[in-house]
């Protein structure tokens, strides 16, 4: 293939690259609405006069739903499609904006808050339905566009969204600030179906051979599955426990919700087993095999890569204003690169996936991380300004980095199920956080740095058993007829 025909054409909007700008627009909404209500907390606290633990809470569960949300969305898109999914998940989060603005009670607002958890999975959409559109030499730059470039969602929400609430007026100036995000996502759920399709004209949209759980192909491989959903469930199970520690639930109520978490478990292991009972009977042809062990190493380098991304954005303002004395808006300011370079970061780690190589591509930044994070865990008082941002924003650029190049390889795993894939390792970034937000709760921030150096490095060894996609996946067509597609 010609260098030409690899380069992408980002002022177009045409063809793959107009499904690229369509389809990181409804993620860019999408995260200004999942976040819509960080930059306006204070107004909302004067508002329904709510105590900080209440607060609190709110944060707590606007990323509670978000963990089985990814789970569930990656299922619908590979039934479904990306194109309706989308556009569901859209209309959904519009209606439930309006819930949340109207809200006249805590329990009002934290269900509606709970609830916009969910606007979180619309990552997962995305992933399958760029890896329809772009070739394998290009995904890695198009999926880092699209996520990067949504990502940006929730600072321009925090950048725009105080403006409005002030421009509206009084006391309830928060109200339509929040109502005219979940109006202009409702609008463009409308635009997004009418102008895209779920693959190229000519392409087959593979759809999974059963639903309920992610098809294996070796008993190896379902033991791995089994193993690798026990984290989901006990993030969740963390999360309980948080509320119950801040008296928000009694301990009872914890004790029959962690109950129902195992029951849900043992019924999502039930289905696993029930999606995957032909592998007992007749082995599955080596030309239909992938190894299940591609997506369980991607799932904990999302982990450490996202999942520390999270954790250090809740945490950094207030480190910095401990650490050197800064004001809240100077923390603030000197903190805020460190997610704002995802702009570009983010595709550059799709990029050098895609030229470079996907395995050498995160051996080189789980390598980065791990010294990044090292080196943050040393930093204090006596450091330098410059220096202690500069650190920042160096660690920062192989986090997103990391990011990038684990979605360029997403979707070269198996085509039909890149959904599911994606849906986990999404979920999966959740986990990392609430992991690594948790030892902060316990520890110095320089020992949360370590632990995320710590288990970077465990990532990075595992990364060695990663195998470089080559060749072709293969996929049937409804006719009964093999395709290949290129993952090289």
């Amino acid at each position: 293939m010609a260098v030409a025909k690899l380069r992408l054409d980002l002022f177009s909007f045409r063809g793959n690259v107009r499904v690229l700008h369509l389809t990181w627009f409804a993620f860019f909404l999408s995260f200004v609405v999942w976040f819509n209500h960080a930059p306006l907390l204070a107004a909302i606290r004067d508002s329904l006069s709510l105590s900080d633990q209440q607060v609190k809470t709110l944060l707590i569960l606007n990323v509670a739903l978000t963990i089985p949300a990814r789970i569930v969305v990656g299922m619908l898109v590979d039934k479904l499609g990306p194109r309706r999914t989308y556009a569901i998940l859209l209309i959904s989060s519009g209606f439930l904006c309006f819930f949340f603005a109207l809200a006249q009670s805590y329990p009002m607002l934290a269900l509606g808050r709970f609830l916009l958890g969910f606007t979180g999975a619309g990552f997962v959409i995305g992933v399958r339905m760029i890896g329809e559109w772009f070739p394998a030499k290009q995904v890695g730059l198009a999926e880092g566009i699209y996520a990067g470039w949504g990502n940006f969602g929730a600072a321009a929400g925090a950048m725009v969204l105080p403006t409005l609430a002030l421009a509206f007026g009084g006391e309830h100036g928060w109200r339509y600030a929040i109502a005219l995000t979940g109006a202009a996502i409702l609008v463009y759920a409308f635009v997004y179906y009418a102008s895209v399709r779920d693959a190229p004209e000519g392409s087959t949209y593979f759809r999974p051979n059963k639903s309920g759980g992610l098809e294996v192909t070796s008993k190896g491989d379902l033991l791995l599955y089994v193993l690798m959903n026990i984290p989901l469930f006990a993030a969740l199970a963390v999360l309980v426990w948080k509320l119950a520690t801040l008296d928000l639930l009694t301990f009872a109520i914890a004790a029959v919700i962690d109950g129902l978490l195992a029951a849900l478990f043992c019924y999502q292991v039930y289905h696993i087993f029930k999606v995957n009972a032909g592998i007992f009977v007749r082995p599955v042809p080596e030309l239909y095999r992938y190894k299940f062990r591609q997506v369980a190493i991607l799932n904990l380098a999302y982990m450490v890569t996202f999942g520390s991304e999270l954790a250090v954005v809740s945490m950094l303002p207030l480190f910095i204003m401990d650490t050197f004395h800064a004001s809240q808006v100077a923390a603030g300011l000197l903190a805020a690169p460190f997610s704002l370079i995802v702009v570009f970061a983010r595709p550059c780690g799709g990029l050098l996936s895609d030229r470079v190589g996907r395995k050498k591509t995160l051996l080189m930044v789980l390598a980065g991380l791990t010294l990044g994070y090292l080196l943050l865990s040393q930093m204090s008082s006596s450091w330098p300004l410059p220096l202690a941002v500069g650190a920042l924003v160096g660690c920062g650029l192989f986090v997103h980095f990391g990011t990038g190049a684990v979605f360029a390889m997403v979707p070269l795993i198996q085509r039909r199920l890149t959904g599911q894939i994606a849906g986990m390792t999404g979920a999966y970034g959740n986990v990392g956080g609430v992991a690594f937000l948790t030892v902060l709760s316990f520890a110095s921030p320089q020992v949360f740095f370590l632990a995320i150096a710590g288990t970077a490095l465990v990532v990075l060894a595992a990364i060695g058993f990663l195998e470089e996609p080559k060749g072709a996946m293969a996929e049937i067509l409804p006719d009964g007829t093999v395709q290949l597609i290129e993952v090289e």
